[in-house]
């Protein structure tokens, strides 16, 4: 009876473990017990806890393509290119969410980041073919992302923008900017418009205030910009610096 009574006293701490309460605290005399009564209960617990506490993050739909377009990009920390969430990998994904204004920011491989992460590993910031000296902003209407190369090299870095949308198609092209004021007020849209840079009739560069992400969302002809960006583009640009479009936004 004493056999038979130990063997099901081991059996329901398995299935106690087993069906979530692995957190719950044993003493080390207890843990010692559970061991030697049921050794695959401790493996779980321990398996369990273990991956909750180290990934911090859930696994995305997209998990493994982002990890492979944030190696590709890099600087956004070490990232393991196999799917499986990991406390790297969920830091990495935060920290790119958190630059490029996705939300929210919790470490999830979801639509919105695969996007950006494809667009920006995918873009090729040598066709934008920038003059050999001075400044030269960079818009691929194709991946919908913007750069800035100083003498031939990339200065900034590809970031995410948005053009216009159907009817309202930002044009392609080598322009100069030649208006730029902090803060513009727009007569047609009735819209201010931060860090404003006007390179083609009423189109530049400028701050949006909406999701710059909502893929249905255009602009009416100009460069949209996350406001990080907007106000360092502000910063480097001046009166005649070239800007060259490129590409078509597809849809358009």
């Amino acid at each position: 009876m004493r056999r038979v009574s130990a063997r099901l006293a081991g059996a329901a701490l398995a299935t106690l473990v087993g069906g979530g309460l692995g957190a719950l605290a044993l003493s080390p005399a207890g843990a010692g017990a559970a061991a030697r009564t049921t050794p695959a209960a401790k493996v779980v617990t321990t398996t369990v806890v273990t991956k909750a506490a180290a990934a911090g993050c859930a696994t995305g739909k997209y998990q493994k393509q982002v990890e492979g377009y944030l190696k590709k990009i890099g600087g956004y920390g070490a990232v393991t290119v196999d799917g499986k969430q990991s406390a790297a990998d969920c830091a990495a994904i935060k920290k790119f969410q958190n630059r490029f204004g996705i939300k929210p920011a919790q470490g999830l491989a979801g639509p919105t980041t695969f996007d950006v992460a494809k667009r920006l590993a995918s873009t090729n910031t040598a066709a934008c073919k920038a003059k050999k000296s001075g400044l030269t902003f960079c818009v691929d209407l194709t991946h919908q992302t913007t750069w800035v190369m100083k003498n031939g090299k990339v200065y900034l870095k590809p970031t995410v923008t948005r053009t216009g949308m159907k009817g309202y198609r930002t044009p392609a092209g080598t322009f100069k900017i030649n208006k730029r004021t902090k803060k513009e007020w727009s007569d047609p849209y009735k819209v201010w418009l931060p860090y404003w840079q006007r390179f083609i009739g009423g189109r530049g560069f400028h701050q949006t205030t909406t999701y710059i992400h909502d893929k249905w969302r255009g602009s009416h002809g100009c460069v949209n910009l996350l406001p990080q960006d907007a106000k360092a583009y502000y910063g480097l640009g001046k009166i005649g610096s070239t800007v060259k479009v490129f590409g078509r936004r597809p849809g358009t």
